[in-house]
């Protein structure tokens, strides 16, 4: 598994060169308990060199947002996650309110959809259109950004 270093403190080395415009890491936090999707997403990362983070439960997610992600993916489909009520969860936390939510679920589940989608879920896929566009997700969320 893939796994970024956090900003420790404003006095960290880290921080020190992203004041000097130098790169600042990003993770992504994963919650997906499809091991064949999830090989997919670990794959992909390690090809684009984007730090990720599993998380096996919710309180595993809650507490790895910190610092908070540049992105957080759920499978709406997982029984380990409770996908729906992990949504409001992830909502409920200030640091993570303007975190991006993406879910991907099997086709033809309009109605948890929809559900995800009041929740709180930004961005509702398919897992094909997940799949499809996996690569430029993690490109947008998990690169590096200078200052």
């Amino acid at each position: 598994m893939l796994e970024a270093n956090g900003l420790a403190s404003t006095n960290s080395p880290m921080a020190a060169s992203a004041e000097n415009g130098a790169a600042l890491p990003r993770k992504i936090l994963v919650a997906v308990d499809d091991l064949f999707f999830l090989a997919k997403i670990r794959e992909t990362a390690r090809q684009l060199k984007v730090p990720i983070e599993l998380a096996k439960s919710d309180q595993e997610l809650l507490g790895m947002a910190e610092p908070p992600p540049s992105l957080i993916i759920l499978d709406l489909n997982s029984s380990a996650i409770k996908p729906l009520a992990t949504i409001g969860k992830i909502r409920q936390q200030p640091q993570l309110k303007r975190t991006p939510l993406i879910g991907f679920l099997n086709h033809l589940q309009a109605d948890l959809k929809v559900k995800a989608q009041e929740a709180g879920c930004d961005l509702v896929m398919p897992r094909s259109a997940f799949s499809q566009n996996l690569p430029g997700l993690l490109r947008r969320h998990g690169l590096p950004e200078t200052l």
